[in-house]
């Protein structure tokens, strides 16, 4: 490998070195036997993100008027208690939360079907633990969900 070779894969990354190398890495969830778009594809990151902003939002607005007493600061330090209850709830019985609802999501054990109560604690603690969920596979997971074994899906 010469110096531009070097330089090259460098600055394109990891994936495009190995790419060139000859590793197929496919789409996501691919591995997981998932289809590549429509339903039951892997839910890509913007949903997701959407999905966590409006639980947030509404976990805050829950603190802000059922808990604090309409108090922002308070409402800010009850919002991840709140969010982590209604994670574990809501993904625990239904399979998604309302943010996941709305924006077209769900999360399924890995296999198909719902996540049991230890499986969803584990995901809900990793969750808010924030750092797991930074950490993602090539399918796009984060490690708490690679974790507890589970896949956010698209309706």
């Amino acid at each position: 490998m010469d110096n531009r070779q070097a330089i090259g894969s460098w600055l394109s990354g990891p994936r495009a070195a190995a790419e060139e190398m000859g590793v197929e890495f496919g789409y996501p969830g691919q591995q997981l036997g998932l289809p590549q778009q429509g339903p039951g594809s892997v839910a890509r990151f913007g949903r997701r993100l959407a999905a966590v902003l409006v639980d947030w939002l509404a976990c805050q607005l829950i603190a802000f008027g059922l808990i604090t007493d309409r108090d922002w600061v308070a409402a800010g330090n009850w919002a991840l208690p709140v969010f982590g209850v209604l994670a574990v709830l809501t993904v625990g019985t239904v399979g998604s939360t309302p943010g996941k609802r709305l924006m077209g999501l769900r999360v399924v054990a890995e296999g198909g079907g719902r996540l049991g109560i230890l499986r969803v604690l584990l995901r809900t603690v990793l969750l808010l633990l924030v750092v797991p969920a930074l950490v993602w596979d090539r399918d796009g997971r984060g490690l708490h969900d690679r974790l507890s074994r589970a896949v956010q899906v698209r309706l």
